[in-house]
């Protein structure tokens, strides 16, 4: 199993002992999945009706199991409001699940005028709970820009929840500007065998984010072991994969894992270490 060597030879004591919490990169259009944007509602209320193993009874679920999901209307909030992304978005926040307006960065390329814009109309037709910053930078060259980008933000919305989706860990200076990290995103073969920066055990794992595809069914219970011990304190796993196509992942998250249940009601009652 992979885990944290610190500098002075050994191996961090595992962390997140509360539990962690789901943080949902991003269903399809509501259109497109109705059933994605349900399931929502459903965990967030506190149960799973359909899945109770061994007991004949709904399997609880922690209340906050579900931190945030991000709502991408198209690569951004689009050109006009969306009929249909106002209600969904709105019944899934009632429940307690903050809704993430996405931002492309394009790692550090998109002009500060553009996003900020796509902002406001995330902010006026969908009522954001907060950000995500997709494609973000993770070099300290780019520091000075995304920190002037996150404190804007954090104006305009009143200090809302901002995530930084780098997908790799950072420089460490990236950290004093958001709400979370992503510090990794990518596929199951790669996750298992992952290491963790060691600057990362400054921080409470609740500052960090891990999305994992790829998963099968019969390692979920090791992949959580790895997000607890690499001190993940938000984490998404799927069964789904991406797309070969390069920059195509987001195919991976835009529908639910075939294990949904399991895996909610896997984070609702904790996995023993």
């Amino acid at each position: 199993m992979s885990h944290l060597t610190t500098s002075a030879g050994g191996s961090r004591a595992p962390t997140g002992a509360t539990g962690a919490g789901i943080g949902v990169p991003g269903f399809a259009h509501p259109l497109l999945a109705p059933a994605e944007w349900a399931e929502l509602l459903r965990c967030a209320g506190g149960f799973l009706p359909r899945y109770a193993p061994g007991r004949g009874g709904p399997a609880p679920v922690r209340p906050g199991a579900v931190h945030w999901a991000v709502l991408n209307v198209s690569n951004g909030p689009g050109a006009r409001p969306d009929p249909h992304c106002l209600p969904a978005a709105s019944r899934v926040r009632e429940t307690g699940v903050r809704i993430l307006g996405h931002l492309d960065l394009g790692l550090g390329t998109r002009p500060f005028g553009e996003l900020l814009t796509d902002a406001r109309r995330y902010l006026e037709w969908y009522r954001a709970d907060g950000f995500w910053l997709d494609r973000c930078p993770t070099d300290r060259t780019q520091l000075p820009a995304t920190r002037r980008l996150a404190t804007t933000l954090r104006a305009l919305c009143g200090g809302g929840h901002l995530v930084f989706g780098h997908g790799s860990h950072p420089h460490p200076g990236y950290a004093e500007s958001a709400d979370q990290l992503v510090t990794f995103a990518g596929c199951w073969d790669d996750y298992r065998w992952s290491q963790v920066a060691e600057w990362t055990a400054d921080y409470p794992p609740e500052r960090f984010c891990h999305l994992v595809h790829g998963v099968p069914r019969s390692h979920l219970d090791e992949a959580l072991r790895i997000a607890r011990w690499q001190g993940a304190g938000t984490v998404y796993l799927t069964d789904r994969r991406a797309a070969e196509a390069a920059g195509a992942t987001g195919d991976a998250w835009a529908s639910l894992p075939g294990y949904w249940d399991d895996f909610v009601s896997r984070i609702g009652t904790g996995v023993s270490e």
